[in-house]
């Protein structure tokens, strides 16, 4: 394989190596947010920030963290058959289908980036009572959505190599 792509799988995995493993992190802010909420609802009055701050850990963690779980191959599958396929044959699958995932993952960054531009241009808040600003979070969900893509493309590029009985790793 090209000396360049050999180059961005690399930088591709480190990068998602380093932000899942720092997303990791986000469950036990998560944790934090709604042991706080429980002991102000026993002991105090109840806040209004907690819930939807640990839900939008939440979405930080399961989104920075989802590129590094495609990396890993950790992500749930459905393996009836293809787990008893040959190396070659699966990479040969994977090549196959990541052109739907391309094509998702593409269609929802637009998607994203548009909710994204909307959320700033219009100063856009939950409708909830504590009403946070929802531009934070969206920024967040684009970087997510795009180190999913550039995981695919390098997920694809691996599996090619695979095919051509290279490795790139």
């Amino acid at each position: 394989m090209h000396q360049a792509i050999r180059a961005y799988v690399r930088a591709v995995d480190r990068m998602n190596r380093f932000i899942g493993r720092g997303a990791m992190y986000l469950i036990f802010a998560m944790l934090g947010v709604l042991l706080y909420s429980s002991l102000s609802k026993a002991l105090f009055e109840p806040s209004l920030w907690t819930l939807e701050t640990a839900q939008f850990l939440m979405v930080a963690y399961f989104l920075l963290g989802g590129a590094y779980s495609m990396q890993l191959d950790a992500h749930v599958r459905m393996d009836l058959l293809y787990g008893r396929l040959q190396p070659r044959t699966r990479a040969w699958l994977d090549v196959l289908t990541v052109a739907f995932l391309l094509f998702y993952l593409a269609v929802l960054l637009h998607g994203g980036i548009s909710s994204t531009r909307y959320a700033f241009e219009y100063d856009e808040t939950s409708y909830s009572a504590w009403s946070p600003r929802m531009a934070p979070i969206k920024v967040v969900m684009v970087i997510g959505i795009a180190l999913m893509l550039l995981q695919a493309i390098a997920m694809f590029f691996k599996d090619v190599a695979l095919i051509r009985g290279e490795s790139l790793e």
